[in-house]
């Protein structure tokens, strides 16, 4: 039995993603655990950002490879499930480019709105990390193995929710009104100290239910056997902190899985936008833990994106009906955190405000 095109496509995509983060990780390094620096992380935000925009190229000449289209009846087929606002010609060759051309905007768009969104997720993170105690020459394993997680869990949402949302159209006013609601909490939310209770954090309760806790440290490890006590084996509070970040992504995905969906309808396309976003998260961390205060504005620019976002699934049908296209949402993401960003570095607050 030959592969298709498409499970030789997903083949090489997983393995080219595995391959890059293991370079990532340092896994071909002899070198230790270390605090990563601003100069590290910049280079591999950038290597990242720029894997993504490659990729973006790559569905623009070779997209069909996704759902491995091979006719013109295949094409049609694709369209009317997941990209439906595509008005086709009748010509293959041209058919065919409208195609892959919209499914390239719909990953890049996609990809902006997670990347974007994946602001909110560093300042929790910092917040776990301190609440933990972790060291900072730990931070990267254990944003590594909470962002493998991260993966894992996505994919299980975002399949599900592709599912329910082709069988039941209803759901996107669900989500878009959740979305316009979250949008607004972000936006006149008071700002307050925010606590992590390290000992009935819900998903340490759960985790300490199956497995036996030790209560320090032993290094870099996240499992201990312990010859004092019968040489049990213990997960010690890296695990924990392991536990809790991809707990907080399930949080987040949310938000953020509802927010891809109204830009895409092709759950491959969510995968992908996903991925790349979630695999840069670890770089961007520590590229924007030093200056995350200078963004003093982005939280609210991340309120605003959501509210449109919300409201755009809420009125997609009259949106279409005046023309309002995925380069008009482009340019409105774009300008809405352009602005945000903006105003963070000409306007910052006072120092009392931002106490």
């Amino acid at each position: 039995m030959n592969l298709s095109n498409e499970v030789i496509f997903f083949g090489g995509f997983a393995l080219f993603t595995i391959f890059v983060m293991l370079l990532d990780l340092g896994a071909f390094s002899s070198k230790k655990e270390h605090v990563v620096k601003f100069k590290e992380a910049a280079f591999w935000s950038a290597v990242w950002v720029s894997l993504a925009i490659a990729f973006y190229f790559f569905l623009r000449h070779y997209g069909h490879w996704v759902h491995d289209v091979s006719d013109a009846a295949h094409l049609q087929h694709i369209k009317d499930e997941f990209y439906p606002a595509i008005d086709f010609t009748g010509d293959y060759v041209r058919d065919m480019t409208l195609f892959q051309n919209n499914m390239a905007l719909e990953y890049i768009t996609g990809y902006l709105v997670e990347y974007s969104l994946s602001v909110d997720n560093i300042f929790v993170f910092i917040l776990i990390f301190n609440s933990f105690g972790v060291k900072p020459k730990h931070y990267k394993k254990v944003l590594v193995w909470g962002i493998l997680g991260s993966i894992v869990l996505r994919f299980v949402f975002i399949f599900l929710g592709a599912a329910l949302i082709q069988k039941f159209d209803w759901i996107l006013l669900v989500f878009g009104a959740f979305l316009v609601y979250t949008g607004l909490s972000i936006l006149f939310k008071k700002e307050e100290e925010e606590n992590i209770d390290t000992k009935n954090h819900p998903a340490v309760k759960i985790t300490g239910r199956f497995f036996n806790v030790y209560e320090r440290f032993v290094a870099d490890r996240l499992f201990f056997r312990n010859k004092y006590h019968k040489n049990k084996v213990y997960v010690t509070p890296l695990f924990m902190v392991i536990v809790v970040i991809a707990f907080t992504d399930v949080i987040f995905a949310v938000d953020s899985i509802p927010a891809i969906f109204s830009i895409t309808k092709d759950p491959y396309i969510v995968f992908f936008s996903n991925v790349f976003a979630i695999m840069g998260l670890r770089s961007m961390f520590f590229f924007l833990v030093n200056i995350i205060d200078m963004f003093a504005y982005l939280k609210y620019g991340l309120g605003v994106l959501l509210t449109f976002i919300g409201v755009k699934m809420l009125a997609h049908t009259w949106l279409h009906e005046i023309g309002f296209t995925n380069v008009h949402s482009l340019l409105m993401i774009i300008g809405i955190l352009a602005v945000s960003i903006i105003a963070s570095l000409l306007f910052p607050p006072k120092a009392e405000e931002a106490a």
